[in-house]
Formats: structure tokens, C-alpha cells, sequence
């Protein structure tokens, strides 16, 4: 097993990751050593890092993919070798959220804290063997490392109810947008209108298949108690930005829904009266449904989505996770980072 220290992006405080030595993680019983071979950076390490709520020493990054390095004697199932990812815990199937398929806000579950975690931006982590998924042979780990956000995605797809006629707005063309897109196109909905104000990432939409991509500034203001000429009957919010979450309901049809999926730091103003007059719906998408990550490994296994449109070709090592951060949180770049430990 591998002992001693390891190299891993530390948040030192003010905004900022650093790279420095820490030690190798000890496997407590049940779980196993994963040598970490890709992880994505998300946009809640954005938030952390950015808006400082990241305690100081915390090691971000759960978005990965690995290799079994380390076993012990409970965990029979796994040898050296095996790619996994994570699984999320399950719920506890009998709370009201769990009955709905929402195990993400299981009454049981006590609340996550991503403030003091120690995640993959290192070359290793010690995780519980149940929480492990098999990488299937047809999907390499850069791929897999996109089982978390598109469970994600797909649980925000599952929660809007939205279907092959309906047309689907999307606001925020980053990383969150863009798997949105073609996780919605992979359902077989093909009406897809993605607004988003930096020309690199609408060019990337109409590459993954969206109908249209437009600035923001391009969408038409709705009458009072009515609606714009051609409008939506779902609209997945994915920036976080508040005025695009209040510009995405003033789009939606009759009966529409409204779903947040990205996070932010300013919270949205909702036109009550207009969510009354036209019967509006709004959602929160927060992690993942009863099934966990296999049907996302599943999908990006099949061969129906478009991974190196959704993927950044070059892959940063931990030394260059902050100028990743600050290039995402400029819309500089389109689509997922994927950092590798290993090339530290």
C-alpha cells in the first residue's frame, strides 16, 4: 500500500488552492485506497474557492474517477486494479423525500459539508467500499469522471418531467449547460434554445446539438400575464446567475416549469403573480435519484454522447487547478476540466 506523502491542491484561504505535501490516507476498515486518476472541477469548487466558504486545508474535487491501489480483508469484492468511481450513499427508502425519489435530501442522511472535505484534487483517497461503482470496460476513467455531474443532470431531467415535444431552455452554456444539452438530446428532446452570453460557449452548444444559442439579451421580455411569441415549456437554469434564472421564468409557456440545477451567490427575485396567472412551476435539482450513478455510467458508456465536446482535450495537473478555476469563472472556457493527479 502506498505510505508516506502525496501531492494535493489545499485551499490556503482568500480565494486561493495551493499545491503542497500531505499524508497518503490510512484506509479505516471497510474502506479502500483509490489512486485517483481524473476529477472534474465543479462549479461548487468555483463557489467554495471564490466565495471563500471552503474551510482552510480542505482538499475539493469530488467529481472522479480511480483505481483500487489498497483492499483489506472486508472488502473481497474489489482487487488492486479495479476502475471505480462513487456511488452515493442511499437513503433511507421510507422518509417522505426517499418515496419520492429523492434519497439526495434523505430525512435520515445528516447534511453533507463540502467546506471541510477531503476530496480529489490528491493523488489518493480512502473511501468506503459500498460507495463504490465498477467503471465498465467500454468507458475509459477521463469519461467516467463525468458519472457525477451528468447523475445530476439526469436527475434534473427526470424531476422536470420533460419530453421529446417540449421546447427546452437552457441559460448557462458551461459545463453544467452543455451536459444538460446532451443529456436532454440523448432523451430524445431536440427543440434546445441555450442563452448564454460568451460567444465560446454558445458555439460549443450548437456543436453538441442545441437548436439555437443566443445572448441573453436576445430573449424577449414577456407582457403582463402573458407570453413571450415562442415559448418554453421547461427551462433548466444551470448558471447559478440570478438575473438569468429571472429572465428564464419570463420565457416559460403556460404550465411550465422552472428548474434550478446551478448554484449562486445572489438569490433570484420570483414574479409571484406571474408563477400564479400562467400556473408556473419551479424546482430545485440538488444531487441524484434512488438509482445513483449507473444509469450516468451507463449512458457516457453507451456511445450516444458527445464526451469530447463535453470534455476539455487537455487535462491540468494540481498545479494548475487555480488558473482553471479563474479561467471557468470567466467563461474562458466551455466545457469540463478534468484534472489528473498523477501528472503533478
Amino acid at each position: 500500500m502506498p505510505s508516506g506523502l502525496m501531492t494535493a491542491a489545499i485551499y490556503v484561504g482568500d480565494g486561493k488552492i495551493a499545491v503542497d505535501q500531505v499524508s497518503i490516507p490510512e484506509p479505516a476498515p471497510g474502506q479502500l485506497l483509490v489512486e485517483v486518476s481524473e476529477c472534474g472541477i465543479c462549479g461548487s469548487d468555483l463557489h467554495l474557492v471564490f466565495s471563500g466558504y471552503a474551510k482552510r486545508g480542505a482538499i475539493l474535487g469530488h467529481e472522479w474517477s480511480g483505481t483500487v491501489v489498497s483492499t483489506d480483508g472486508a472488502c473481497a469484492e474489489w482487487a488492486l486494479g479495479d476502475r471505480v468511481v462513487s456511488n452515493p450513499t442511499p437513503g433511507c427508502g421510507t422518509c417522505r423525500p426517499c418515496r419520492r425519489g429523492r434519497p439526495s435530501v434523505c430525512l435520515q442522511r445528516p447534511p453533507s459539508d463540502m467546506r471541510d472535505m477531503r476530496g480529489a484534487f490528491a493523488q489518493y483517497m480512502a473511501v468506503s467500499s459500498s460507495n463504490l461503482l465498477r467503471i465498465p470496460d467500454a468507458l475509459d476513467n477521463r469519461a467516467a469522471a463525468l458519472a457525477e455531474p451528468t447523475a445530476i443532470t439526469l436527475h434534473a431531467v427526470e424531476l422536470a418531467d420533460v419530453g421529446p415535444g417540449d421546447r427546452v431552455l437552457v441559460t448557462g452554456g458551461g459545463p453544467v449547460g452543455l451536459l444538460t444539452v446532451a443529456v436532454l438530446l440523448a432523451r430524445g428532446v431536440t427543440d434546445i434554445t441555450v442563452s448564454e452570453p460568451v460567444a465560446l460557449r454558445r458555439q460549443r452548444a450548437l456543436a453538441i446539438g442545441a437548436t439555437k444559442a443566443v445572448d441573453p439579451g436576445d430573449l424577449a421580455n414577456p407582457g403582463m400575464g402573458g407570453t413571450v411569441s415562442e415559448p418554453f415549456a421547461v427551462a433548466f437554469e444551470c448558471s447559478g446567475n440570478a438575473s438569468a434564472a429571472e429572465r428564464a421564468l419570463g420565457q416559460l409557456d403556460y404550465a411550465g416549469t422552472l428548474v434550478f440545477v446551478g448554484t449562486g451567490s445572489e438569490p433570484a427575485a420570483v414574479d409571484q403573480n406571474r408563477m400564479i396567472i400562467l400556473e408556473l412551476e419551479a424546482l430545485g435539482a440538488y444531487n441524484y435519484s434512488a438509482e445513483g450513478f449507473q444509469p450516468a455510467v451507463d449512458l457516457l458508456a453507451s456511445g450516444t454522447m458527445p464526451l469530447d465536446l463535453l470534455i476539455e482535450e487537455d487535462d491540468v495537473p494540481l498545479a494548475g487547478v487555480m488558473g482553471a478555476m479563474e479561467q471557468l469563472s470567466l467563461g474562458e472556457i466551455a466545457a469540463k476540466v478534468l484534472v489528473r493527479p498523477e501528472a503533478s
